[in-house]
């Protein structure tokens, strides 16, 4: 499982790298594919908020892949891995929504 968990750490670098590049953009950064970013307030304080969820998203995903390390194939373990990965992924989206309520400019 090991072969398992460098791929997993290797999808955690990848999303770090998207809170690298979200973290020095100039521009405000998109979040859901397919749709533009909103018009900002302050571009670097919104583009850091959303380089720091994808640097905790990536470091609960690193988290959730430890298992890995210590499971055998076809373990019952890999269902609360995915509950796991599935519970980080819907904070990520509240804490965006949160994070674009804050900055958006307001009509």
């Amino acid at each position: 499982m090991i072969i398992g968990f460098i791929f997993w750490s290797i999808l955690a670098v990848g999303l770090m790298a998207i809170g690298i590049i979200s973290w020095r953009s100039k521009k405000p950064v998109g979040f859901f594919a397919g749709v533009k970013p909103p018009e900002v307030t302050d571009t670097v304080k919104y583009n850091h908020a959303v380089g720091k969820i994808w640097f905790v998203y990536a470091a609960v995903i690193e988290l959730c892949g430890l298992p890995l390390l210590f499971m055998k194939r076809n373990s019952a373990g890999f269902a609360f891995l995915m509950l796991g990965v599935v519970g980080a992924s819907i904070g990520l989206a509240v804490a965006y929504t949160i994070i674009s309520t804050k900055y958006e400019k307001k009509p």
